[in-house]
Parts: C-alpha cells; sequence; structure tokens
C-alpha cells in the first residue's frame, strides 16, 4: 500500500482514535500519517486530526484521523467527534490493566454515538515493554472476537504493526463500501437525484467523497 499525492484522492474515510489518556493515541497517529514518535507524554490539547492517502488497489483513499486531543481526560468528547467516523481504533496500554478495564464503556460510548457499521479495531499498545505486560494477549484477542472487532497489538515506539492496524482497518471500510456500490448497482438503489456517500467521482473529477456507511 503506497502513498498518494494528498490532493489525488476518490475517498476520504474518518477514523477515530479513542481510549484512556496516556495509552499512545497521539503516537500512533503521528507514527502513522509523518512517521513521528515523541517522548513527550504531555497530554495533547485541543481536538487534532491528521491526513494521510493511501492507495487500495487502484483507488486512492485519504485517511483522516481523529485524535481525541485529551479530551477524554475530563469525559468530555463531543458527539461531532464521532459524527462521520467509518473507522475507530479502541487503544489501551497492554502495561496498564485499568486502562483495558474500561474498554468496554469507551465501546458503548462509540456506539452510542457513531453508526453500527463503524469498522472497530482493539489496539494493544506498547508492546515494546513486553515485561510490563498487565494485559494477555489472549484475553485482549478474545474480547475482540466477542464483540465483532478486530485486534492487533502495536508499538507507536518502534513502529511495530501501526501500518498494519490503520491498513486493516481502512482495507475493511474499502471493502465496505465496494460491496455497498455493487449492490447500489445491481439494484439500482442510488439515482442522481438521491446519491448516497460513498460513490466514486465521475470520470476526469478528483472530488473527495466522504462515505456514509
Amino acid at each position: 500500500m503506497g502513498n498518494g499525492t494528498e490532493e489525488d484522492y476518490n475517498f476520504v474515510f474518518k477514523v477515530v482514535l479513542i481510549g484512556e489518556s496516556g495509552v499512545g493515541k497521539t503516537n500512533l497517529l503521528s507514527r502513522f500519517t509523518r512517521n513521528e514518535f515523541s517522548h513527550d507524554s504531555r497530554t495533547t490539547i485541543g481536538v487534532e486530526f491528521s491526513t494521510r492517502t493511501v492507495m487500495l488497489g487502484t483507488a486512492a483513499v485519504k485517511a483522516q484521523i481523529w485524535d481525541t486531543a485529551g479530551l477524554e481526560r475530563y469525559r468530555a468528547i463531543t458527539s461531532a467527534y464521532y459524527r462521520g467516523a467509518v473507522g475507530a481504533l479502541l487503544v489501551f496500554d497492554l502495561t496498564k490493566h485499568q486502562t483495558y478495564a474500561v474498554v468496554e464503556r469507551w465501546l458503548k460510548e462509540l456506539y452510542d454515538h457513531a453508526e453500527a457499521t463503524i469498522v472497530v479495531m482493539l489496539v494493544g499498545n506498547k508492546s515494546d515493554l513486553s515485561q510490563a505486560r498487565e494485559v494477555p494477549t489472549e484475553e485482549a484477542r478474545m474480547f475482540a472476537e466477542n464483540n465483532g472487532l478486530l485486534f492487533l497489538e502495536t508499538s507507536a515506539l518502534d513502529s511495530t504493526n501501526v501500518e498494519l492496524a490503520f491498513e486493516t482497518v481502512l482495507k475493511e471500510i474499502f471493502e465496505k463500501v465496494s460491496k455497498q456500490r455493487q449492490n447500489s448497482t445491481r439494484t439500482n438503489a442510488i439515482t442522481l437525484g438521491s446519491a448516497q456517500g460513498g460513490q466514486e467521482p465521475g470520470s476526469g473529477e478528483k472530488r473527495a467523497c466522504c462515505i456514509s456507511l
């Protein structure tokens, strides 16, 4: 999966990062979008998102990755944060069991505000600190399977599985969108007058499409 140019894309997928403060959400974001890691552990302040354009087959997809920006510390994340999201990475710190213990609450909040069809991956971050692990891999994997989530362990510090995590979520979203478009084409359910999100631009056009699954 290569990089496309920032201006040349067929789809925009909004993906949100959620989870407790300090689990490494901001560093996952910066590692994926800028290949950077900061050892400064200060909490992110203010809403922020970064983008990266990737190729999925012949389609250029702009991933718009949103960070909670520290608001989770005050339970102040608003429904606007989740609005329009088609993917989510629910991140916990595998060296701090309490960040895993509240994953279910985060999942409930996500489903309360986002579409039921949202693609969700449970991410156990800080796999480089294996000596300090408090959450067994199999326990987290079983939780993910039982709740219909994707699952990976990552390290934003040494880059392990960071690309794979975002790539897997984006591919899953893309497959859902492609199936939706195929079904719509078969049934002629989409007309020009009531076109739904998820259609590619017409030939010669390079406008973004925000997707609503």
